[in-house]
């Protein structure tokens, strides 16, 4: 079992959380401060760790089987995200997916750090989650 953190479409009530295959919610958490967070086409987030940054970003962490990580949850990721080790709020690594290295400096994704989640920026436009 490996210990993921959920940020967007797969968390409860999303539209990919069947893609976990019952794996068990540990925890709704936050991430520790240290986080910027943005909107790839306003389909799903992307995560990128930035020490100048004291937001925390909330979330969901799943107990999830190693087979379902690799081939239900993975695949269906965008290509503007990778796997990646992020840090929780009480200070514990763990597995989420971040924003692919260069992402950021190609200047396409809106950043919407200030909503402190995914569900609060898709209310935001008036979309339910």
């Amino acid at each position: 079992m490996a210990h993921m953190f959920l940020n967007g479409q797969a968390m409860e009530g999303g539209p990919f959380h069947h893609h976990l295959k019952g794996a068990p919610q540990i925890a709704r958490t936050r991430t520790a401060a240290g986080y910027r967070f943005f909107s790839i086409h306003d389909t799903c987030p992307g995560l990128l760790p930035d020490p100048s940054s004291d937001a925390a970003i909330e979330g969901e962490v799943y107990d999830v089987p190693e087979e379902v990580l690799r081939d239900e949850l993975l695949p269906g990721e965008p290509p503007e995200l990778e796997f990646g080790i992020i840090k929780l709020e009480d200070g514990s690594p763990c597995f989420s997916m971040v924003l692919r290295r260069g992402e950021l400096e190609r200047g396409v994704h809106k950043e919407i750090t200030e909503f402190g989640g995914w569900r609060a920026y898709l209310a935001a436009l008036g979309r339910e989650y």
